[in-house]
């Protein structure tokens, strides 16, 4: 009897963490970055850092992510490049959710990059959300990227709260 309370109380408590999840599955379309100074490191030929500030939107979803800001730092040589960020999401209804990336990749148009993101914070029903996952993207000759996002976020406190209401 022992053994099938634990297992009955395992399965509730999986069950609790996995509707408290939810997914996302978003494809993001970026535009040129607004801003994008870089410099050579001298160092090397091809190695270079550089910022980078720009705007994306999301172009399909079912997580009710709208629109999006970034901020990064690059690292770059010939063949490979190195990213670091932070991204700040727009929802529907107005709440923002706070993401930070890591890029890898290269720096040529129309080869893959990978990012690994993971959620910060929140505002509104999302204060407290944490989350993680991937994106795949390309950069585009014209400094532009297209991203498909996926991974999971389990909303925090708040949101929990306003749920009961």
């Amino acid at each position: 009897m022992r053994k099938l309370t634990v297992v009955v109380l395992c399965l509730l408590v999986a069950a609790s963490v996995a509707m408290a999840q939810t997914k996302i599955d978003t494809k993001w379309t970026c535009s040129k970055p607004s801003e994008n100074p870089k410099f050579d490191a001298g160092d090397a030929p091809g190695h270079s850092y550089g910022l980078a500030k720009g705007t994306c939107d999301a172009t399909s979803g079912s997580s009710g992510e709208k629109s999006g800001a970034y901020a990064e730092i690059q690292e770059a040589w010939k063949t490979s490049m190195k990213t670091h960020g932070t991204f700040t999401v727009t929802m529907d209804n107005g709440d923002m959710v706070y993401y930070t990336y890591d890029i890898t990749g290269s720096p040529e148009a129309k080869k893959p990059l990978m990012n690994k993101w993971k959620i910060a914070n929140g505002t509104g029903k999302h204060k407290g959300a944490k989350g993680a996952g991937s994106c795949t993207g390309t950069l585009n000759a014209d400094q532009s990227s297209s991203w498909v996002c996926t991974g999971t976020v389990t909303m925090g406190g708040m949101a929990k709260e306003k749920a009961k209401e």
